[in-house]
């Protein structure tokens, strides 16, 4: 599926639209990845996530402190910026297995950093640039993911 977004404005709303769709029944731990390069719209589709799921603070891209967790509510979400890793073995470091458990949701940009030490996404996002416009790619690899995105294609 395919959605373009003209403004910053409609990267969150494409956030916020993948926040409410999320399948809140889901028993395990979900992944959306966000691939794109810099300046894509990782983190405006972050902030959108997580402002449509409560939280009313700033959202920035954990570059520097590589991971942020926000406990909103029943969910959890771990926001995890994996640019800054210079070897895919340092992704075991960061802990991230303790926080694959149910009621958790991750935001993982820059997933390719991790090697094969990640395990698939549920959902994929590919966010690129294009004069005036972004483009965001989302393809569901998983059954949640199918479930998750269900809704954002009726």
């Amino acid at each position: 599926m395919r959605l373009i977004a003209a403004t910053a404005e409609d990267t969150e709303a494409c956030g916020a639209r993948l926040a409410q769709a999320l399948p809140l029944a889901y028993p395990q731990w979900l992944q959306l990845q966000l691939h794109g390069e810099l300046g894509a719209g990782k983190t405006t589709l972050a902030r959108g996530f997580l402002r449509a799921l409560g939280h009313g603070g700033p959202v920035r891209s954990p570059t520097y402190t590589l991971v942020e967790t926000y406990a909103l509510g029943a969910i959890t979400v771990v926001h995890a910026d994996l640019y800054r890793l210079q070897d895919p073995e340092e992704f075991h470091a960061l802990g991230l297995r303790d926080l694959a458990i149910g009621g958790h949701v991750w935001l993982i940009e820059w997933p390719q950093r991790a090697g094969p030490g990640l395990a698939g996404a549920d959902v994929a996002v590919t966010l690129e640039a294009h004069p005036g416009f972004h483009s965001i790619d989302l393809q569901a690899r998983t059954p949640a993911g199918v479930q998750w995105l269900a809704p954002l294609k009726a």
